[in-house]
């Protein structure tokens, strides 16, 4: 009889310990509930979201300069140089002393390879950003285009007048004097170039190198 009664509670344990593991949530550890997170929230901040809110503004307020200029920096940063091209023309239409859209606009007009009209708006923007080495670089880049050596040699040792550890403009200026063969210069840019700036100064030299 006794035996028989532990077997009816062995059987009767075992139903309920499989029916406990049948409950939902129970034999696995419960997943945490994770927070809902809307998908304009994920991309608050991602350039997509960015230029969305910039442009509308721009539609809202097609006078704004800041929106427009903003706008513009935006296609230029996308590659939409024409369209970065158009928008700060019409920033320069409304502040004309918006100085720094006068480099921005040739720098888009170089990178359409359109080096005539690049030339023409750097040389402005050297007009109003006259201490700025980075506009005189950007400009004996777009005279290189259209292979006008000399003005282009003039930009690079102007900005070095300007800033003398300026690499890209002494690695330029290196890099025309061997395309007119002037090796002896090019060779000095160099001598100067690697006071400052080893890894580019290496570059350099294989190019020297590569030329003889």
């Amino acid at each position: 009889m006794t035996k028989q009664l532990s077997k009816i509670s062995s059987v009767f344990l075992l139903l309920t310990m499989i029916a406990v593991l049948l409950l939902p949530g129970c034999g696995k550890k419960q997943e945490e509930e994770k927070p809902v997170v809307s998908e304009q929230a994920l991309n608050e901040y991602s350039s997509d979201n960015v230029f969305i809110q910039v442009y509308r503004k721009v539609q809202a307020e097609p006078n704004n300069v800041d929106a427009l200029y903003h706008l513009a920096d935006l296609y230029d940063r996308q590659g939409q140089y024409q369209k970065a091209v158009d928008t700060f023309k019409k920033v320069l239409e409304l502040n004309p002393e918006r100085n720094f859209a006068y480099f921005k606009l040739g720098t888009a007009y170089s990178r359409l390879n359109q080096p005539e009209k690049a030339v023409e708006v750097l040389k402005e923007a050297a007009e109003h950003l006259p201490r700025n080495p980075i506009v005189l670089n950007n400009l004996g880049i777009a005279y290189g285009k259209l292979d006008r050596l000399d003005d282009e040699i003039a930009a690079f040792k102007k900005a070095l007048e300007i800033r003398p550890r300026y690499s890209a403009a002494r690695f330029n200026l290196a890099m025309i004097y061997l395309k007119k063969g002037d090796r002896q210069s090019a060779m000095e840019q160099y001598v100067e170039l690697n006071k400052f700036d080893v890894t580019m100064a290496e570059e350099l030299m294989k190019r020297i190198g590569a030329d003889k």
